[in-house]
């Protein structure tokens, strides 16, 4: 038998969120960073002639029919108008709904897998392209390199920044970004700033008011987090991170958290782990 490739799908940080405005179809006009972990989900690929695109294993709370992995599989399937197929298993490591682009990653890596494993010749700009139609954070997975985002997200620069160690603290519960998003109190016109203004320390996250109002364990852990070091809120939440020049000071402010809350100590990474595995 065949030992088939498993394919990472990273997490990511926004290392800052401003909000600077809003499209005439209601979708908010963004300036962010973003960096990916060295901590993913996995998947592997199983390839059919059957034309048939289905999971091996169930996502809780969410129907095949809504699995972004299965919608990136399809929506491949039908533009290229390939008969192939494909079983879908996946090793869901990262929390839903907090804020790290677990499902983005995910269908990111789909199309980037899939368009090897099915010979479509894609190029990376296609297949961004066809990623943005899947969610906004989709094509900076694909393009796999730390970037400076503007637009909703997808107008991406590669952005070579430190790779420092992040203690990473996940609250219990999913954030709704729709709710996020829709609320009336939500800063919606921020001033735009440089990457030269990012480096040299401005990182201020627009809906970090908004997520701590409508959830309390996001406040309680940004609270815990603050007494320790600089704390932050990656995307609309849940996930609170602070950042650290050496692994073991991220461990050792983890070792000091209650017992019971979720956390974990992962390094930024400016290529995506993905990239290693499709140049292959």
């Amino acid at each position: 038998m065949v030992d088939l490739p498993v394919w990472p799908a990273p997490a990511k940080l926004n290392l800052m969120l401003r909000i600077v405005g809003r499209r005439s179809d209601g979708y908010h006009l963004l300036q962010t960073v973003f960096q990916f972990l060295d901590i993913c989900d996995y998947l592997t690929f199983f390839p059919t002639d059957d034309g048939q695109i289905s999971r091996r294993n169930a996502l809780a709370g969410v129907p095949e029919d809504a699995d972004l992995v299965v919608r990136a599989a399809r929506l491949l399937q039908q533009k290229r108008a390939t008969r192939k197929g494909v079983e879908i298993s996946l090793d869901k490591r990262l929390p839903m709904g907090g804020g790290l682009g677990g499902g983005s990653s995910d269908a990111a890596t789909t199309l980037v897998a899939l368009n090897q494993l099915w010979g479509l010749g894609l190029s990376v700009d296609q297949l961004a392209g066809m990623g943005l139609a899947l969610g906004a954070d989709v094509p900076v997975f694909v393009r796999g390199f730390a970037a400076w985002a503007e637009g909703v997200g997808e107008k991406l620069q590669p952005i070579d920044i430190p790779e420092p160690w992040y203690l990473i603290l996940v609250p219990d519960c999913q954030v709704s970004t729709g709710e996020v998003f829709g609320d009336p109190e939500l800063t919606r016109d921020s001033e735009r700033i440089t990457i030269r203004d990012f480096l040299a320390g401005t990182a201020v996250n627009d809906c970090l008011d908004v997520v701590c109002r409508r959830y309390p364990p996001v406040a309680e852990a940004v609270r815990w987090l603050n007494e320790h070091a600089r704390a932050r809120l990656t995307g609309t939440g849940a996930c609170v991170f602070a950042m650290f020049d050496r692994q073991s000071d991220a461990i050792e402010v983890q070792r000091q958290l209650a017992a019971g809350v979720a956390s974990f100590v992962a390094q930024g990474r400016n290529r995506s782990p993905l990239l290693e595995v499709a140049q292959r």
